[in-house]
């Protein structure tokens, strides 16, 4: 005895996709609340014409990086990372001392770290945009403002 299947499921063409510009201000939010709720809107998740193999999300825009929050200790705590690729060229950099100099790698290695690990993954990466004060040169494409749970 044959079914007759009468659903089909919905997968996204790169053609369909329709993609919008969101502003975020990261001012007082928690720095790991902030980074899954931002890696959800790369990814598309929020959206449901979400498909795993191709990238349907919307680009983000975060404003006043400088301004996020670290809970508990690890400001002084928290040690990001990064060869030379030379022998004995490991360096290490205080979170305290990254958000001094360079806030915007804080969110973006945060963000880095809850997208796949594949060239889909740089894709959406690609579209994180990340500036240390209020101010950003995208009001061309016109961005929503969102504001995220704190």
């Amino acid at each position: 005895m044959a079914y007759k299947m009468t659903q089909k499921s919905y997968t996204a063409k790169p053609q369909d996709i329709d993609r919008k510009w969101y502003v975020v201000d990261a001012e007082g939010i928690s720095l790991g609340r902030l980074s899954s709720q931002i890696a959800r809107i790369l990814q598309g998740k929020n959206k449901p014409t979400y498909t795993p193999h191709i990238d349907t999300g919307d680009f983000i825009i975060v404003v006043n990086a400088d301004k996020v929050n670290l809970s508990g200790n690890k400001l002084t705590q928290k040690v990001y990372y990064r060869h030379t690729n030379y022998p004995g060229g490991l360096k290490e950099t205080l979170a305290k001392d990254m958000l001094e100099k360079h806030p915007e790698r804080v969110i973006k290695h945060a963000v880095k770290g809850m997208l796949p690990k594949s060239i889909l993954g740089k894709q959406m990466l690609s579209k994180l945009k990340i500036y240390a004060g209020p101010a950003h040169p995208h009001d061309a494409q016109k961005p929503e403002k969102i504001t995220l749970v704190k």
